[in-house]
């Protein structure tokens, strides 16, 4: 099956999944308390419905346009803008006729369920499948380091053993760390064996985001894997095995430190310092036109680490994992607010492609937490039109003992809806730019 057909269906069917179990968070409370729900639809029934059932008081059904979906509770200002049903006197089975803390629990149904399947979907996968992780044992060489971390004293070859006295079991979590979690120091082994406490700036996270940087990879060494025939390296004497060590007299440190150096080279000549059998040794070659000596260096797959969990591990774990999860996606949201932020937005393009292109549970599941968690936060989120908004007037309501006016609601409803509506634009907007490059 086409990858790209895979990430639709996997897509599809994660966020009616999603949608779904939103909606019932707001339905099930709403008809607790006696409020009656006169729609519950998955996606939006503009005009037609592709399936519609009327079942008691309620009509269930499908719309066409999978922009999400909503449940149609009575005598409540939402996106059916109903105003001929809020001109008529308040009913005992309105919204609007509830006290306003059962009108606050279901509003925030729908984002309680969002984050709790997050984090329910979280310990099933690790009750089921574990965790990876990259530990020091897994790259022998180190970590390489990007220009802006190695100014704060980190270097190639580093192994960094904590943040903030908090020891550092995933070396794939220390570029997120270091992005969204504004730590004050890190502990760092170097390739010597010394250690260091580093100290981190407190807005380096910015920096760090405006640079555009990976801070960390694997450390790949410049280990001469083949040579080629006849080329300006076999006829200077490298052989397989050889490591390179130095370019006209400057340091290197991994293959990618050579492969900048050669990018923008201007000599008809290089001068290679050359590690064999732990001897150096100094080499004279000519570069080809193409500023290439003819050697060739095999990218060493990265090992990782399985963890496995208990059924009792699963749930620690799963929970903690829902928490920084939510934590690190909420830190990262003032990047939004930056031009480089604003840039990266992305609609359903950059969310299918978040699902692999072949058929993967554990991946699926994973993708599908972490949209409910994104979903839980961006719904709670102040804005008219959303879950948010509605708790923001009606936590006015409790604070000043006054409703706002009904005209009021409704401004702020249409207001929101513009603003959601030229998000949803400007988001898909970006993935099409990005598409055709």
């Amino acid at each position: 099956m086409d990858p790209v057909l895979i990430k639709v269906i996997q897509f599809f069917l994660s966020l009616s999944l999603l949608i779904v179990l939103h909606e019932l968070g707001h339905f099930i409370p709403a008809r607790l308390f006696g409020t009656r729900v006169e729609k519950f639809f998955l996606f939006f029934d503009i005009k037609f419905a592709l399936f519609k059932k009327k079942i008691g008081e309620t009509v269930y059904g499908i719309g066409w346009l999978p922009l999400g979906g909503y449940v149609k509770i009575s005598g409540m200002i939402d996106e059916s803008m109903d105003k001929e049903q809020m001109q008529q006197p308040p009913q005992p089975w309105e919204f609007r006729s509830k006290p306003a803390w059962q009108r606050l629990i279901i509003m925030l149904g729908g984002v309680t369920v969002n984050l709790i399947l997050g984090v329910l979907i979280y310990i099933m996968i690790m009750f089921v499948w574990g965790k990876t992780i990259v530990t020091e044992n897994n790259v022998p060489n180190g970590l390489e380091v990007s220009p802006l971390v190695e100014e704060l004293g980190f270097r190639d070859g580093d192994v960094i053993l904590s943040f903030d006295g908090v020891p550092l079991e995933n070396l794939n979590d220390a570029s997120r760390i270091l992005l969204v979690r504004s730590p004050e120091k890190a502990y760092v082994r170097h390739a010597d064996s010394t250690t260091e406490t580093i100290a981190i700036p407190d807005d380096f996270g910015q920096q760090l985001f405006a640079s555009g940087e990976r801070p960390f990879s694997a450390l790949v060494l410049a280990k001469i894997m083949s040579v080629e025939s006849e080329s300006p390296a076999e006829i200077a004497g490298l052989l397989p095995g050889d490591i390179i060590r130095g370019i006209n007299g400057e340091d290197i440190n991994s293959w990618q430190e050579v492969l900048q150096t050669f990018a923008d080279y201007n000599k008809t000549e290089v001068a290679l310092r050359v590690e064999r059998d732990g001897l150096i040794n100094s080499y004279s070659m000519a570069v080809r036109e193409n500023n290439t000596i003819g050697i060739r260096v095999e990218s060493p797959e990265i090992s990782a680490t399985e963890l496995t969990y208990s059924f009792d591990e699963s749930i620690l774990e799963g929970i903690r994992y829902g928490y920084w999860t939510l934590y690190d996606y909420v830190a990262q949201f003032k990047f939004v607010f930056t031009k480089q932020g604003v840039s990266q937005l992305g609609g359903f393009g950059t969310i299918g492609s978040l699902f692999p292109g072949t058929w993967d549970w554990q991946a699926f599941w994973h993708t599908t937490a972490l949209i409910s968690i994104i979903l839980a936060f961006m719904n709670v989120l102040p804005i008219p039109a959303l879950d948010g908004g509605h708790v923001m007037f009606l936590a006015y309501e409790m604070i000043t003992g006054r409703k706002p006016h009904d005209r009021v609601m409704e401004v702020a409803q249409m207001i929101g809806i513009f603003l959601l509506l030229g998000l949803f634009v400007y988001a898909n907007a970006n993935d099409l730019i990005r598409f055709l490059g």
